[in-house]
């Protein structure tokens, strides 16, 4: 699980960076909240990476996978403006919250250190999802297009981690 954790947050810094560099362009008003966002993302991945040393265990074979995927989502997003990158933000975490939860209910009594990393970054991943929100609208087009491709893209990231 943590391995899949650190490669997701990999994934996730990569996401910003490339909407980073697009907002730039056309979505000047969301830079400060993206390179708050990724910094926190890069905090999180700090936190993992932590974790798999002290367990003296490699990062994930889905790491570069996630930081590569991640990237092109950032940049393609990026490049359909706000609504598109909140509209990620908020399907990325979305499925990123449910699956902490899960494993903070999997790791309880189990492995109190592990469960002490992901809590020290729940609260970050639910801010993010709640403030991108504040930038789109549920019943938008971008929305409605963007949220069900970008959350089954996201499962599969995790579930591919998982097994590889």
């Amino acid at each position: 699980m943590l391995k899949v954790d650190h490669a997701g947050e990999f994934g996730a810094i990569s996401i910003y960076t490339g909407q980073l560099a697009m907002a730039r362009l056309f979505a000047r008003d969301l830079v400060p909240e993206l390179v708050e966002f990724r910094s926190h993302e890069r905090r999180h991945r700090a936190i993992f990476a932590a974790e798999l040393s002290s367990r003296g265990v490699s990062r994930c074979r889905s790491y570069w996978l996630c930081g590569l995927g991640g990237l092109a989502l950032g940049v393609l997003t990026g490049l359909l403006g706000r609504s598109a990158i909140a509209a990620t933000t908020v399907a990325v975490e979305s499925v990123v919250l449910r699956h902490l939860e899960d494993q903070l209910v999997q790791l309880e009594g189990r492995d109190a250190p592990a469960v002490l990393a992901i809590s020290a970054i729940v609260e970050d991943e639910r801010a993010h999802h709640d403030q991108a929100a504040t930038h789109v609208s549920q019943e938008s087009f971008v929305y409605r297009m963007l949220e069900p491709t970008v959350s089954a893209a996201t499962e599969a990231v995790i579930w591919l981690g998982m097994r590889v």
